[in-house]
């Protein structure tokens, strides 16, 4: 039987599997940067795999290795997909970082605006995030409000957030985020 490579759930699986070594090859923050405070307190630089526990991994969500031997239309391949969706999109934080005031790279996600103005919006680690790819795990997602608003010339561009983090979840039609942050401060990201 000649198996269908480009449609299906195990590219979907392999789309997911890209995506989260997008997230692990994430933008790299700039190690020399003087620590600033915001509203007195000292803003820590993340990086994203400081909001996942350090066992966290694809792998011991679901069994690569079953997923990849099974074809296309197998109904086991549509019901291990819906298992993964449902996994990526509780998994686990750390509680920690809860009421940290951090700064954190990343691309912005519409949520919530008027005409060019943001004031809610997903902060993911890649572009194309929750738009044009799955949205990778919920903990790899912040959910921000940003009072002022922000107009940004272009979405393909990255960002620094700073601001309150929290450890609570936000679920979107796009996508669920594990962790949400009140912004005081957007600044474009300097490569």
């Amino acid at each position: 039987m000649i198996r269908r490579v480009f449609v299906g759930y195990p590219r979907a699986l392999f789309c997911l599997f890209a995506v989260f070594l997008l997230v692990t090859a994430r933008i790299s923050v700039a190690a020399d940067e003087a620590p600033a405070t915001v509203n007195g307190e000292v803003v820590e630089v993340l990086e994203w795999d400081h909001l996942m526990p350090a066992d966290f991994t694809l792998e011991g969500i679901i069994d690569v290795e079953e997923f990849s031997a099974l074809d296309d239309l197998d109904p086991r391949a549509a019901e291990l997909m819906d298992q993964l969706q449902v996994a990526l999109q509780s998994a686990p934080i750390v509680p920690e970082m809860d009421g940290k005031m951090a700064k954190v790279p990343g691309f912005v996600v519409p949520i919530e605006g008027e005409g060019r103005v943001i004031y809610k919006f997903f902060l993911v680690p890649y572009f194309g995030a929750c738009i044009h790819t799955p949205p990778p795990p919920s903990n790899q997602i912040i959910y921000v409000e940003y009072e002022p608003g922000v107009t940004l010339e272009s979405i393909y561009d990255a960002v620094w957030v700073t601001g309150k983090l929290k450890t609570e979840t936000f679920s979107h039609e796009l996508a669920s985020s594990g962790y949400g942050m009140e912004a005081f401060r957007i600044e474009p990201y300097e490569y």
